[in-house]
């Protein structure tokens, strides 16, 4: 409307379920300023994917209008994500002479929740959430006043009209209401009490960050002992005092996606008393971001600590999105719930971002991304993809766009099957589309693809390697470095180092980490010292047993040998991520994993910048072999010798020399980066230094997780490629 008046054009706009439709009548050369000026003054978040141009008769229109929606029954690709509250709406919450002053739930045509309230498309205010609430007579006119930011906001809302704050006991008991609410759960957390908040996309368990006795009972009442907590702090300033923060994660931490951002802490005696030890348990690494929505805004603005901000959930359970889930399920947790009567439609955890080669890099996908479509480099009909068992999302695609779920979680129990199976009917009613064709992982025990029947499956690595290469719209051929834990390979392996050729008749693999042996299968996933033991039993055969310091116990060592000897319950793998785990076992960093990736975390907290590395040895066949042997006799030989500063540096620099040698080899000038070992910064950073420098163009994940959160992308893309033979 305001650039239809600046260059004096008549006519109309309107939202369709396909996207928007602009009528303009005016001089030809004012009409291309107003084109060239709708691109160039997009605001946050707003992005023009395709833009068609045609001719009609002058209709004689006499003024510009906003005409209502229509539906033509062809939903659009790209909706918009929940996005922060914007400067203008913070000043208004804490102006006292504004009608705004302490509302929480205070937005305009620029900020605040889209996708969470979405009922269904096109987005206008009767199919959110919000429907149900009459705009008062001041909202109403702000809604048609053009001069106004507030102008056709579907979200506008004020304390006549608009949702209202309740604070409910631990019994769902009402105890205050309004602005009573919002102080007294500001009172609870400063006297160390556990707040559960609804917040844009679910709860959130909320704690005094400085108060150590009141971290630590959240962590035994939320069953979550070592794993690092995540903190939301009043503002940068503050963030400041706990953390190094650059100008890439600044700029993370106040975009509207307004994710948790992985910032290395200040030394200790810089940050307390802001910050108990309990938050962190000694790892570098601190998870950090801003309030995004006016209710963070309103309870922090005067708290002069951080706070811990985690999912209100149950563990492996989805966050609660509604009062009478959230006192079910947090019941024993949370002292006082602080909520609300604006419904949420879709739990949506928060995002989470580590800057990674000097790139802001997604680890978890979630609010302030979801749905942004991801664009293919080709078109795919009518294909729904399930994603993995562990940090599972699905994809749709619909022509050349794909849109991927929120986050939905590891599918290990039945309430997050149940949430993966209602994403995958919500997202095709959500863009009227119905999959023809649902292609899955290999692994027959996956829960994403357990109920699932005709489906069509996609070997784990190679789903990597095209998540990454449609992410940065990539066609083969290229040479994809697929490094994780574990996925099943075609001779039914336990695969994790892989180097693929992708090509348009699927993948070859090139080349792959020699295997070792992993005693109690699954069990030495959660134990990097069986690893350790794998890879020294391929070295000494059972002499190994005969070694001091072993640790395990004697009746564990027994049992360890009789399944080694006999090849029982003993899978064999070609797993990098369970090569980090045993190196972290043999440097006595982590014998048992208490939270997901906690060993190779701890070994690449001990890196340091260095060019020291250790020798390696590639075999002559196809595919070539990756023997670690020399490197783990000279990490030995330095454990022996009390040399052992730089050994986590020595092993990364080794695993990117292996990467540069086996790049030459193969003759492709672009590689891609894939697997959960890519969210290891000094790993990335090294490998893309080192090809770049060698002559190679390298393609790493940026808006799309590196790890199996990426997987539903590249099974969608496996589509298209499965089609062409």
């Amino acid at each position: 409307m305001r650039l239809a008046n600046q260059f004096e054009q008549k006519g109309w706009i309107s939202n369709t379920s396909a996207g928007v439709t602009i009528a303009i009548e005016g001089l030809a050369n004012q009409q291309l300023g107003f084109i060239d000026s709708l691109y160039e003054q997009l605001p946050f978040s707003a992005e023009i994917k395709k833009c068609s141009i045609s001719s009609h008769a002058l209709v004689g229109f006499v003024d510009f209008q906003i005409r209502p929606s229509t539906d033509d029954g062809k939903l659009s690709a790209f909706v918009l994500p929940d996005i922060a509250i914007c400067e203008n709406c913070i000043r208004d919450i804490f102006n006292p002479d504004n009608r705004f002053y302490r509302y929480p739930f205070t937005s305009c045509s620029f900020c605040g929740p889209r996708y969470s309230i979405m009922r269904r498309q096109p987005y206008d205010r009767t199919n959110t959430s919000l429907s149900t609430f009459s705009l008062c007579s001041d909202c109403l006119a702000d809604y048609h006043s053009i001069s106004n930011r507030r102008y056709h906001a579907q979200t506008i809302a004020c304390p006549k009209c608009g949702p209202q704050l309740k604070l409910l006991d631990s019994s769902g008991r009402l105890i205050a209401s309004q602005q009573l609410a919002l102080n007294d759960a500001y009172n609870a957390l400063k006297n160390g009490k556990i707040v559960a908040i609804k917040s844009i996309g679910g709860f959130q368990l909320l704690v005094d960050a400085s108060n150590l006795e009141a971290v630590k009972r959240l962590r035994a009442v939320k069953n979550r002992p070592y794993q690092p907590f995540a903190i939301m702090v009043r503002d940068l300033l503050m963030a400041q005092q706990l953390a190094i923060i650059d100008q890439q994660e600044q700029k993370a931490l106040l975009s509207p996606i307004a994710p948790i951002v992985l910032l290395k802490q200040l030394p200790s005696q810089n940050k307390f008393p802001l910050l108990s030890a309990a938050v962190t348990l000694g790892n570098p690494l601190i998870g950090t971001m801003l309030p995004y929505s006016p209710l963070h805004h309103l309870l922090l603005n005067e708290f002069t600590r951080p706070v811990v901000a985690t999912s209100g959930n149950l563990h492996n359970d989805p966050i609660c999105t509604d009062d009478s889930q959230a006192l079910l399920n947090l019941n024993g947790i949370a002292d006082f719930y602080l909520t609300h009567n604006r419904p949420i439609l879709r739990p949506l955890d928060d995002s989470i971002v580590r800057i990674i080669n000097n790139k802001a890099t997604v680890i978890r996908r979630a609010r302030g991304y979801v749905p942004s479509p991801i664009q293919l480099p080709v078109s795919i009909s009518d294909t729904l993809a399930v994603g993995g068992h562990l940090k599972n999302t699905v994809a749709i695609s619909i022509d050349n766009q794909a849109i991927i779920s929120q986050h939905l979680g590891n599918l290990v129990n039945q309430t997050n099957r149940q949430l993966a199976e209602q994403t995958c009917e919500n997202l095709q009613q959500f863009y009227s589309t119905k999959a023809t064709r649902i292609m899955c992982d290999m692994h027959p025990d996956y829960g994403s693809s357990l109920k699932i029947t005709n489906k069509i499956a996609v070997q784990h690595h190679y789903a990597h390697a095209l998540s990454c290469m449609a992410e940065h719209g990539l066609k083969p051929d290229v040479l994809a470095v697929c490094w994780d834990g574990i996925g099943l390979g075609h001779d039914h392996q336990l695969w994790g180092g892989e180097f693929l050729i992708i090509h348009n008749l699927g993948f070859d693999r090139y080349a792959h980490l020699r295997p070792f042996f992993l005693p109690g299968a699954d069990k030495a996933i959660e134990e990097p010292r069986r690893a350790a033991l794998g890879l020294l039993y391929e070295l000494y055969g059972t002499n190994v047993f005969n070694k001091a310091n072993l640790p395990f116990s004697d009746i564990e060592l027994n049992l360890l040998k009789f399944i080694l000897k006999n090849s029982v319950n003993c899978s064999q793998t070609t797993s990098i991520g369970r090569l980090f785990d045993a190196v972290a076992s043999l440097l006595g960093l982590c014998q048992v994993n208490q939270y997901e990736g906690q060993a190779a975390i701890m070994l690449e907290n001990e890196t340091v910048e260095s060019n020291e590395f250790y020798p390696f040895k590639l075999t002559h066949q196809q595919p070539i072999i990756i023997d670690w042997q020399p490197t783990i006799l000279a990490l030995l030989k330095d454990i022996e010798n009390n040399s052992m500063v730089l050994c986590a540096s020595k092993f990364h620099n080794t695993l990117a020399n292996i990467i540069v040698s086996i790049a030459q080899q193969a003759g492709q000038v672009k590689l891609v980066l894939s697997g959960g070992c890519f969210q290891n910064a000094y790993l990335t950073s090294t490998v893309c230094q080192k090809l770049t420098d060698s002559g190679f163009t390298v393609y790493c994940h940026e808006k799309i997780p590196p790890n199996d959160g990426g997987l539903a992308l590249g099974q969608l893309y496996a589509a298209h490629f499965r089609g062409n033979h």
